[in-house]
């Protein structure tokens, strides 16, 4: 006669608060403008900018590259690493920076060069990774940057390059400097071959980078609000001791005063690079 017999569910335990905790978190993001809180997979539909606000989120190399490029692209140059010329220590070895970076980013430095079509048209294209060691510019950076250029070269195709960098690679000492000489003659001979360099400047684009390959565009675009300059502005307003004006660097500033040809919001920006590039190619 058991199954007359009343069986005694166990009493369920509440979850406790840091279990839910886990179970939610990276699901939602706060705009780093508005403070709105934003469920993440509505973010990335929204190509990582704030529906509120309009805030531009960074956007990493690989989805850069996805949006732009019209369906399969390939990669170049994918295997290249550092050496760590100088075996630098800091707070820790560099090498282990790089391990911890190509471990959590799946990728071997801070910038990926692909070949594919934009608009229809072939094109040569670098995007830049800022979770990366901020995205900084060192040996493989430069060397990954030239070989794309020479490729355009080879090619005949434009070449585009979406920069998102905390400059050069203090790691790397004078190996890293020498890459903007490198990148920058390299671009010369582009010119010189008539073919056509878009230079896309999103937040933040500073340092050795915007010394270099980020300014020399024959088009020089940028997404609203990102920082743009050489110095940030705190080192500036501590060695000047003056204030600076609102919104001083920033993208719509740089506009203002003749640094940038126009700033391009980024879900308009594939259209538009396609139109400029029809308008640069005739």
């Amino acid at each position: 006669m058991a199954w007359f017999k009343r069986e005694k569910k166990p009493i369920e335990q509440p979850t406790p608060p840091e279990e839910r905790r886990v179970r939610t978190e990276g699901l939602w993001v706060k705009c780093e403008a508005c403070r709105t809180i934003v469920f993440r997979k509505d973010l990335e539909a929204n190509l990582y900018v704030c529906p509120k606000c309009q805030f531009h989120f960074k956007m990493g190399a690989r989805p850069r590259l996805e949006m732009l490029l019209d369906g399969h692209w390939t990669e170049h140059d994918a295997g290249m690493t550092s050496t760590d010329p100088l075996k630098f220590v800091d707070t820790k070895p560099y090498a282990q920076r790089l391990k911890d970076a190509r471990r959590k980013l799946g990728m071997n430095d801070a910038i990926i060069t692909a070949e594919g079509q934009l608009g229809g048209r072939s094109v040569a294209m670098c995007a830049m990774e800022f979770g990366f060691i901020g995205g900084t510019m060192g040996a493989v950076v430069g060397e990954k940057v030239t070989r794309a250029i020479e490729l355009s070269i080879e090619t005949r195709q434009p070449f585009i390059a979406v920069s998102c960098s905390g400059g050069a690679r203090m790691m790397e000492g004078a190996v890293s400097l020498m890459q903007l000489a490198k990148v920058s003659a390299a671009l010369a001979r582009l010119d010189e071959e008539k073919l056509p360099y878009i230079s896309v400047l999103t937040d933040p684009t500073t340092g050795g980078v915007t010394a270099s390959f980020a300014m020399l565009g024959d088009l020089n675009i940028a997404e609203p609000g990102a920082l743009i300059g050489f110095a940030g502005p705190r080192v500036i307003e501590q060695t000047i001791r003056q204030k600076l004006p609102e919104g001083f660097q920033r993208s719509e500033f740089m506009l203002e005063h003749g640094f940038l040809d126009a700033v391009v919001p980024r879900k308009e920006l594939k259209a538009y690079l396609a139109s400029a590039l029809d308008m640069l190619m005739g």
